[in-house]
């Protein structure tokens, strides 16, 4: 097992060269929590991380950010709203469907049988933490610009733009998501298109 180091800079969660690997999400999750400290930031709001015994949960009063929905349909509160998930920068579903294993049966299928879909789902440089609700938001939407588009999340600047199905993260996240993209590529042949990979070196320069 390839072991690396990691530390924390700007509130994001920015790995060096060698970072533990994790062929469980699930442990790479654990793992990460555990390192979350009083400097640990959201990757698209710039909130604070609050612990609760073991969960983690978003300050909204450091970042001023509001859900975009505080109700489910039901009238309950928008749990997801309250809580921190790990974030794939690289979406599971895009690193996934250029796998053999998601064509044959999809997610669960690729965690069954393929030992190079577990690493990718687990690595922790592409994992970072996020609001829930904004995490579900995001979905598996690409990263790009949306000049007409406004923000929903109170001061929270990220936007998403759901017909077209993008999202345009705040200037801080840029260079951490282009990072990411870059690594994934670097590590496991992620396949980049020219258009995205424009975008991903300016933002790298930033």
């Amino acid at each position: 097992m390839s072991r690396y180091c990691y530390i924390l800079a700007l509130g994001l969660f920015v790995l060096t060269a060698n970072a533990q690997e994790f062929t469980s999400f699930s442990k790479a999750k654990k793992h990460l929590s555990q390192q979350v400290t009083d400097n640990t930031r959201t990757l698209y709001c710039n909130c604070n991380i609050k612990k609760q015994g073991k969960k983690l949960v978003p300050d909204p009063a450091s970042c001023g950010y509001t859900p975009r929905l505080p109700y489910t349909r039901n009238g309950k509160e928008n749990a997801r709203a309250q809580r921190i998930e790990w974030e794939h920068i690289v979406p599971a579903w895009e690193f996934g469907h250029q796998l053999q294993c998601w064509q044959d049966g999809g997610r669960k299928h690729c965690r069954k049988v393929s030992e190079q879909f577990r690493r990718m789902e687990a690595d922790i440089h592409n994992l970072a933490p996020a609001i829930g609700e904004i995490n579900g938001d995001r979905s598996n939407f690409r990263f790009g610009m949306l000049p007409s588009t406004e923000a929903n999340y109170g001061a929270c600047p990220v936007k998403i733009d759901f017909k077209l199905r993008r999202i345009e993260p705040p200037e801080y996240a840029r260079k951490r998501i282009a990072e990411a993209y870059f690594y994934m590529e670097k590590t496991y042949g992620l396949k980049i298109s020219s258009q995205q990979r424009k975008l991903f070196t300016a933002w790298q320069k930033q």
